[in-house]
Protein backbone atom coordinates (compact mmCIF):
# COMPACT_ATOMS: atom_id res chain seq x y z
CA UNK A 1 0.00 0.00 0.00
CA UNK A 2 1.19 3.17 -1.11
CA UNK A 3 0.14 6.36 0.75
CA UNK A 4 0.36 10.24 -0.83
CA UNK A 5 0.03 13.00 1.86
CA UNK A 6 -0.60 16.55 0.22
CA UNK A 7 -0.10 18.16 3.29
CA UNK A 8 1.69 22.30 3.87
CA UNK A 9 3.00 20.47 6.73
CA UNK A 10 5.15 17.27 6.00
CA UNK A 11 7.43 17.59 9.09
CA UNK A 12 4.32 17.05 11.41
CA UNK A 13 4.32 13.07 10.40
CA UNK A 14 8.11 12.56 11.44
CA UNK A 15 7.38 11.31 15.06
CA UNK A 16 4.72 9.07 14.60
CA UNK A 17 6.07 7.29 10.93
CA UNK A 18 9.17 6.31 12.70
CA UNK A 19 7.77 4.86 15.71
CA UNK A 20 6.58 1.61 16.51
CA UNK A 21 4.14 -0.70 13.98
CA UNK A 22 3.89 1.76 11.46
CA UNK A 23 7.77 2.39 11.70
CA UNK A 24 8.44 -0.99 11.22
CA UNK A 25 5.95 -1.27 8.23
CA UNK A 26 7.70 1.23 6.57
CA UNK A 27 10.81 0.24 6.82
CA UNK A 28 9.95 -3.22 6.38
CA UNK A 29 8.41 -2.04 2.81
CA UNK A 30 4.74 -3.24 3.66
CA UNK A 31 3.64 0.68 3.25
CA UNK A 32 5.19 3.82 2.09
CA UNK A 33 4.15 7.67 2.80
CA UNK A 34 5.15 10.10 0.18
CA UNK A 35 4.55 13.93 0.94
CA UNK A 36 3.68 16.54 -1.79
CA UNK A 37 3.77 20.21 -1.02
CA UNK A 38 1.02 22.55 -2.49
CA UNK A 39 3.23 25.40 -1.64
CA UNK A 40 5.85 23.91 -4.33
CA UNK A 41 3.60 24.25 -7.21
CA UNK A 42 2.57 27.90 -6.97
CA UNK A 43 5.08 30.15 -8.98
CA UNK A 44 3.84 33.62 -7.76
CA UNK A 45 5.15 35.14 -4.98
CA UNK A 46 3.70 37.93 -3.02
CA UNK A 47 5.76 41.17 -1.85
CA UNK A 48 7.54 39.03 0.68
CA UNK A 49 8.99 36.51 -1.23
CA UNK A 50 6.20 34.27 -0.04
CA UNK A 51 3.95 31.63 -1.59
CA UNK A 52 -0.07 31.93 -0.36
CA UNK A 53 -1.53 28.62 -0.85
CA UNK A 54 -4.80 30.40 0.80
CA UNK A 55 -6.75 33.26 -0.44
CA UNK A 56 -9.99 35.67 1.19
CA UNK A 57 -13.32 33.67 0.83
CA UNK A 58 -16.08 34.81 -1.21
CA UNK A 59 -18.71 34.34 1.11
CA UNK A 60 -17.08 36.83 3.29
CA UNK A 61 -16.07 36.35 6.89
CA UNK A 62 -13.41 35.39 8.94
CA UNK A 63 -10.60 32.96 8.15
CA UNK A 64 -9.07 32.13 4.98
CA UNK A 65 -9.65 29.22 1.96
CA UNK A 66 -7.07 26.96 0.94
CA UNK A 67 -6.71 27.99 -3.18
CA UNK A 68 -8.21 25.08 -5.41
CA UNK A 69 -5.03 24.93 -8.24
CA UNK A 70 -1.90 24.25 -5.95
CA UNK A 71 -3.78 21.23 -4.35
CA UNK A 72 -5.21 19.89 -7.50
CA UNK A 73 -1.52 19.97 -8.93
CA UNK A 74 -0.01 18.35 -6.40
CA UNK A 75 -2.75 15.61 -6.63
CA UNK A 76 -1.75 15.09 -10.24
CA UNK A 77 1.70 14.71 -9.49
CA UNK A 78 1.28 11.96 -6.92
CA UNK A 79 -0.62 9.88 -9.72
CA UNK A 80 2.09 10.80 -11.92
CA UNK A 81 4.67 9.08 -9.59
CA UNK A 82 2.27 6.23 -9.99
CA UNK A 83 4.35 4.10 -12.69
CA UNK A 84 1.76 1.39 -12.78
CA UNK A 85 -1.42 2.81 -14.65
CA UNK A 86 -3.24 -0.38 -13.18
CA UNK A 87 -2.98 0.49 -9.70
CA UNK A 88 -6.17 1.82 -8.02
CA UNK A 89 -6.08 5.10 -6.75
CA UNK A 90 -8.40 6.74 -4.06
CA UNK A 91 -8.08 10.03 -2.90
CA UNK A 92 -9.80 11.44 0.24
CA UNK A 93 -10.64 14.49 1.51
CA UNK A 94 -11.28 15.18 5.25
CA UNK A 95 -14.72 16.85 6.37
CA UNK A 96 -16.02 16.47 9.57
CA UNK A 97 -19.84 16.13 8.37
CA UNK A 98 -18.84 13.18 5.75
CA UNK A 99 -19.53 9.38 6.40
CA UNK A 100 -17.64 8.12 9.37
CA UNK A 101 -14.29 6.21 8.95
CA UNK A 102 -14.93 2.41 10.57
CA UNK A 103 -12.55 -0.18 10.80
CA UNK A 104 -14.54 -1.93 8.00
CA UNK A 105 -14.19 0.76 5.74
CA UNK A 106 -10.49 0.55 6.27
CA UNK A 107 -10.40 -3.54 5.55
CA UNK A 108 -12.23 -2.37 2.37
CA UNK A 109 -10.02 0.10 1.07
CA UNK A 110 -7.23 -1.67 2.16
CA UNK A 111 -7.93 -4.81 -0.53
CA UNK A 112 -9.22 -2.57 -3.41
CA UNK A 113 -6.50 -0.01 -3.32
CA UNK A 114 -3.27 0.09 -4.15
CA UNK A 115 -3.12 3.95 -3.55
CA UNK A 116 -4.75 6.37 -1.18
CA UNK A 117 -3.91 10.15 -1.91
CA UNK A 118 -4.92 12.31 1.61
CA UNK A 119 -5.86 15.67 0.91
CA UNK A 120 -5.33 17.37 4.43
CA UNK A 121 -6.82 20.73 4.24
CA UNK A 122 -6.36 23.92 6.62
CA UNK A 123 -7.75 27.66 7.84
CA UNK A 124 -11.30 27.54 7.07
CA UNK A 125 -11.12 24.58 4.43
CA UNK A 126 -10.57 23.91 0.85
CA UNK A 127 -11.78 25.85 -2.46
CA UNK A 128 -15.08 23.11 -2.98
CA UNK A 129 -13.40 22.55 -6.89
CA UNK A 130 -11.18 20.35 -5.62
CA UNK A 131 -13.80 17.98 -4.95
CA UNK A 132 -15.68 18.46 -7.78
CA UNK A 133 -12.66 18.52 -10.23
CA UNK A 134 -10.83 15.59 -8.35
CA UNK A 135 -13.87 13.45 -7.38
CA UNK A 136 -12.84 12.84 -4.05
CA UNK A 137 -13.90 10.47 -1.43
CA UNK A 138 -14.81 12.46 1.24
CA UNK A 139 -14.36 11.48 4.72
CA UNK A 140 -14.79 12.12 8.73
CA UNK A 141 -13.42 10.60 11.92
CA UNK A 142 -15.36 12.66 14.20
CA UNK A 143 -18.28 15.70 14.73
CA UNK A 144 -15.74 18.00 15.58
CA UNK A 145 -13.23 20.13 13.95
CA UNK A 146 -9.36 20.43 14.10
CA UNK A 147 -6.69 22.49 13.09
CA UNK A 148 -5.67 20.55 9.93
CA UNK A 149 -6.42 17.10 7.93
CA UNK A 150 -3.09 16.09 9.32
CA UNK A 151 -3.92 13.79 12.29
CA UNK A 152 -7.01 12.31 10.36
CA UNK A 153 -4.46 11.43 7.58
CA UNK A 154 -1.71 9.94 10.60
CA UNK A 155 -5.28 7.88 11.77
CA UNK A 156 -6.37 6.60 8.34
CA UNK A 157 -2.48 5.95 7.68
CA UNK A 158 -2.38 3.82 11.21
CA UNK A 159 -5.98 1.55 10.72
CA UNK A 160 -5.62 0.80 7.01
CA UNK A 161 -1.74 -0.66 7.81
CA UNK A 162 -3.19 -2.45 10.63
CA UNK A 163 -4.71 -4.33 7.74
CA UNK A 164 -1.91 -4.70 4.89
CA UNK A 165 -0.36 -8.62 5.61
CA UNK A 166 2.93 -8.47 6.94
CA UNK A 167 2.42 -5.22 9.07
CA UNK A 168 1.44 -6.33 12.31
CA UNK A 169 3.48 -9.59 14.14
CA UNK A 170 2.05 -12.91 14.61
CA UNK A 171 0.66 -12.43 17.93
CA UNK A 172 -0.52 -9.05 17.13
CA UNK A 173 -2.79 -10.20 13.86
CA UNK A 174 -4.81 -13.54 16.24
CA UNK A 175 -5.57 -10.22 18.58
CA UNK A 176 -7.07 -7.99 15.87
CA UNK A 177 -9.55 -10.79 15.04
CA UNK A 178 -10.43 -11.91 18.21
CA UNK A 179 -13.01 -10.00 20.47
CA UNK A 180 -11.46 -7.31 22.52
CA UNK A 181 -12.66 -5.55 25.55
CA UNK A 182 -12.41 -2.18 26.70
CA UNK A 183 -11.32 -3.77 30.43
CA UNK A 184 -8.32 -5.23 29.89
CA UNK A 185 -5.84 -6.08 33.08
CA UNK A 186 -2.02 -7.81 33.39
CA UNK A 187 0.39 -8.08 36.86
CA UNK A 188 0.10 -7.67 39.12
CA UNK A 189 -2.98 -9.96 40.21
CA UNK A 190 -3.52 -7.63 43.12
CA UNK A 191 -2.86 -3.44 42.88
CA UNK A 192 -2.35 -2.05 46.13
CA UNK A 193 -3.27 1.81 45.94
CA UNK A 194 -4.05 4.00 49.16
CA UNK A 195 -4.43 1.28 51.46
CA UNK A 196 -6.89 -0.49 48.66
CA UNK A 197 -6.73 -3.58 46.91
CA UNK A 198 -7.84 -3.55 43.33
CA UNK A 199 -7.84 -7.01 42.18
CA UNK A 200 -8.27 -8.99 38.43
CA UNK A 201 -11.62 -10.14 38.01
CA UNK A 202 -11.54 -13.97 39.23
CA UNK A 203 -12.66 -15.05 35.71
CA UNK A 204 -9.79 -14.19 33.91
CA UNK A 205 -7.86 -15.71 36.11
CA UNK A 206 -10.22 -19.42 35.65
CA UNK A 207 -8.52 -20.45 32.76
CA UNK A 208 -11.94 -20.91 31.31
CA UNK A 209 -11.77 -19.35 27.59
CA UNK A 210 -15.42 -19.76 26.88
CA UNK A 211 -16.40 -17.43 29.75
CA UNK A 212 -13.57 -15.54 29.33
CA UNK A 213 -15.01 -14.73 25.37
CA UNK A 214 -17.97 -14.36 27.03
CA UNK A 215 -16.80 -12.09 29.72
CA UNK A 216 -15.27 -9.79 27.42
CA UNK A 217 -18.30 -9.37 25.09
CA UNK A 218 -20.40 -8.16 28.15
CA UNK A 219 -17.74 -6.07 28.99
CA UNK A 220 -17.98 -3.86 25.75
Amino acid sequence: MRFHVITIFPNIFDSYLNESIIGRAIKNKHISVVFYNPRDFIKDKNKNGYKPVDDKPYSGGPGMVMKAEPIILAVEKAISKIKNKKNKILTINFIPSAEKFTTDFAKTISKKYTDIIFICGRYEGIDARVDKILKTKKVSIGDYVLTGGELPAMILIDCISRQIPGVLGKYESLEEERISSSEVYTRPEALKHKNKNYKVPEILLSGNHKEIEAWKIKAN
